[in-house]
């Protein structure tokens, strides 16, 4: 029920998983979070205690007019605000790929956040493959819409990549979903997911 009501207020399917996952009452942190539509309608659906940092000032300030907590910062260096487990779950939703230290990110997060979520785009998608292979260019897919020379992504993981990041670091993961525009896929899901979804703890 959350997460179909979540759809069809902002329209997509991660937000939904991330509305059926949290728990009410909950500290929640968004890292780039926006205008923070999230956030506001966790606080308002699942009356958690709602945090984000978002860079963009316009978006900061659009966020603050929704009555939410959010502040104006680069997440790899804000996360060193936060003490070590002061939130439940930390938030990282499309934008991991644009991180210049992915690791570093994704390390403080579990350090300040008693649980991580992480939704990215997942760069061993089929149509990413071939669009790379048969023009011989950086790949272009509605996934990966942009020119080489003007794209926020700075890095092109798979969901192979992450799972053997997960592996080396020893995180423990507790639920991976996979996505192919709004339905949930379980078939190869490297090779036939957009977008994946973990989350996972220290």
């Amino acid at each position: 029920m959350a997460g179909a009501l979540v759809h069809s207020v902002l329209g997509r399917r991660d937000y939904a998983i991330i509305g059926e996952i949290v728990e009410p009452g909950s500290r929640v942190l968004d890292l780039g979070c926006g205008e923070a539509e999230l956030l506001a309608w966790l606080a308002e659906h699942k009356d958690i205690q709602a945090r984000g940092i978002e860079q963009n000032g316009g978006k900061v300030m659009k966020a603050i007019a929704r009555g939410v907590s959010v502040y104006q910062g680069d997440l790899e260096t804000s996360l060193h605000d936060y003490p070590d487990r002061a939130f439940d779950y930390v938030i990282l939703s499309q934008t991991l790929q644009q991180t210049l230290r992915p690791l570093v990110v994704l390390n403080e997060m579990l350090r300040v956040g008693r649980c991580a979520i992480v939704a990215f785009p997942n760069f061993g998608h089929w149509r990413v493959r071939l669009s790379h292979l048969w023009s011989g260019r950086s790949p272009q897919t509605p996934l990966f819409p942009y020119e080489w020379y003007d794209s926020p992504n700075l890095h092109f993981l798979t969901i192979q990549d992450f799972e053997q990041l997960c592996e080396r670091q020893r995180w423990t993961v507790e639920k991976r979903i996979f996505l192919s525009g709004q339905r949930d896929v379980t078939f190869r899901p490297n090779l036939t997911a957009q977008v994946a979804m973990y989350l996972f703890r220290q």
